[in-house]
């Protein structure tokens, strides 16, 4: 009778919410089941494209799963464990995107029934964790590797994984084509890992045939003065300067102040400022550079300077560019003009500004170094053009992966049969309830090939039943069967160059199943609408006090 006298403890603010049980895990479930329902219809070579409007007044049409989930404007907080994933696996393969988050969403919807019938959560997740490791171990067995060829035969095969990612993607139709300048992008930087070293530009204008890839660097005419135009535009062999200092006269920064007892001393203090910046000009133009490139501002004198001694010159380069310059050719950024030895100077075969659309570009082309590559994309409106670049940036990214990790799987819903025949087989094996979250789990591997089926429009059950039947073929021969695309069958991916990187699938379903993990394992969520409310008192006031009186008013 004491203890039911007992006063009740609030731990929490009075307002606070907590959510919590059995009814928090499936409101958790079915949030992230509804983000997995907006990227499904963009899976595969039939996906569908998102056009997405923000606050701002921008739109972006995108088929690319990690760009439609930065931007969702997700408030769910378990959802966003989705957005994570999505992010993770497109910074860590750069492909897969849309496959994570299905199969996250996908792993939740299978766990639902269980967590409803009262199943512990932990249960789930062991199970689905065995489930992960063993199906990861099959990716291995299965993955066929592709070193020891020759390069000919490299690239060729490194194209084939390029085109099953481009064939996803707007682009699509061109596959072939932007395959190959992805695989001599990718080849032209060598073993170098910073994907920077690759550039994309873009010009508005023209068909996606006119891109071209410059094995080299091609950036922007930068702003520039009068001069510019008498400079010549073509080099042969020129000596490359890369600067960071200003060529041009500058106040000074600080308040400088001189106090002159003569007002002809003036005149020598504007002379010492010009004798500065032409002692830096004589300087450049010593070194025997042609071609003079800085970040900083290159003046108006500089310039005709410059011109009248047939030497090219270009400011207010960007960073990334300089760097990229710098990469290729061989000079090095200087922060001085004092003491420019040849060592420091870079070099290519051919320089040259040329008209691309109704830009300019000055092209630096055949680099000693040659570890760098430019792709200028031509397009016609400004959106299929950032959706372009979004294509390519997954293709560039899958054939640095295939060329690290030379391993590639059957694409086309393929593997994910493959794994679920072979978990569903030893789920048969073990004993108690974990039998079932594993066939659940094996179950939720198929929403892959029944997605590529419902996009293009064909009958999902009857080419997944077809494909069940052919996995199941005692000799393995069935193994690399996936979706026909084209006809609504079935065909073996592999040997119709339907490929992509094991890494890509290791990443994805290991991304996946950690996700649905999180998320099982979430029992309780605290929201304290006090503390957010008042922040936006806070910030309501502090408007309210910007927008008072302006300066000098009355009270």
């Amino acid at each position: 009778m004491s203890n039911m006298m007992q006063p009740q403890i609030i731990l929490l603010k009075e307002g606070t919410d907590t959510s919590q049980g059995k009814a928090q895990l499936i409101s958790n479930i079915n949030a992230c089941t509804a983000v997995a329902d907006v990227v499904r219809t963009t899976l595969g070579p039939r996906g569908m494209d998102k056009l997405i409007h923000d606050d701002k007044g921008n739109t972006t049409i995108s088929n690319d799963g990690a760009t439609i989930m930065k931007l969702l404007d997700i408030v769910h907080p378990a959802a966003k464990i989705l957005v994570d994933i999505a992010k993770s696996q497109d910074s860590e393969v750069g492909d897969g995107t849309t496959t994570v988050v299905l199969l996250c969403g996908e792993f939740l919807k299978e766990a639902k029934p269980f967590i409803e019938d009262g199943v512990h959560p932990r249960n789930l997740i062991r199970s689905f964790r065995i489930a992960a490791d063993l199906a990861i171990e099959k990716i291995k067995d299965l993955a066929v590797s592709i070193e020891g060829k020759s390069m000919e035969e490299k690239k060729l095969l490194l194209a084939k994984c390029a085109s099953t990612t481009l064939s996803s993607k707007l682009i699509g139709g061109e596959k072939e084509f932007f395959s190959t300048m992805v695989v001599d992008a990718v080849t032209a930087i060598g073993n170098d890992d910073r994907l920077n070293l690759i550039g994309i530009k873009k010009v508005p204008g023209g068909t996606m045939r006119d891109s071209f890839l410059v094995n080299g660097v091609a950036f922007k005419k930068t702003f520039s003065y009068a001069g510019f135009e008498q400079q010549p535009k073509q080099f042969s062999n020129p000596k490359i300067l890369i600067l960071n200092i200003e060529l041009e006269l500058k106040s000074e920064k600080e308040n400088a102040e001189i106090r002159l007892s003569d007002p002809l001393q003036y005149q020598s203090i504007v002379d010492a400022e010009w004798n500065i910046i032409y002692d830096k000009l004589d300087k450049c133009a010593q070194s025997g550079a042609k071609i003079v490139l800085s970040r900083l501002a290159i003046g108006d004198l500089a310039t005709q300077y410059f011109a009248d001694r047939d030497i090219f010159c270009a400011g207010r380069v960007t960073e990334e560019d300089l760097q990229r310059v710098s990469a290729a050719t061989g000079a090095m950024v200087q922060t001085s003009v004092n003491n420019v030895i040849d060592e420091i100077l870079g070099t290519c075969e051919v320089f040259e500004e040329k008209q691309v659309g109704n830009e300019r570009f000055n092209i630096f082309s055949g680099c000693p170094s040659g570890l760098t590559a430019t792709i200028v994309l031509r397009g016609g409106a400004d959106q299929f053009i950032e959706e372009a670049e979004r294509s390519l940036h997954d293709a560039i990214m899958i054939v640095r992966r295939a060329m690290k990790n030379s391993t590639v799987v059957a694409g086309g819903g393929a593997i994910d049969m493959e794994i679920s025949r072979y978990l569903r087989q030893h789920a048969r094996t073990i004993a108690g309830k974990s039998q079932l979250f594993i066939n659940s789990y094996a179950k939720a591997l198929e929403v892959i090939p029944r997605q590529l089926c419902d996009n293009a429009g064909f009958d999902a059950t009857d080419v997944l039943n077809k494909l069940r039947q052919k996995h199941a073929l005692p000799s393995g021969e069935g193994s690399l069967y996936g979706v026909d695309i084209n006809t609504g069958g079935i065909v073996d991916s592999y040997a119709n160059f339907v490929w992509e990187p094991a890494v890509v699938k290791i990443n994805a379903i290991n991304a996946a199943t950690e996700a649905a993990c999180l998320v099982l394992s979430i029992d309780e969520t605290v929201k304290n609408p006090k503390s957010e409310s008042a922040q936006g008192d806070a910030a309501a006031s502090a408007m309210g006090r910007g927008r008072g009186r302006g300066r000098g008013m009355r009270r």
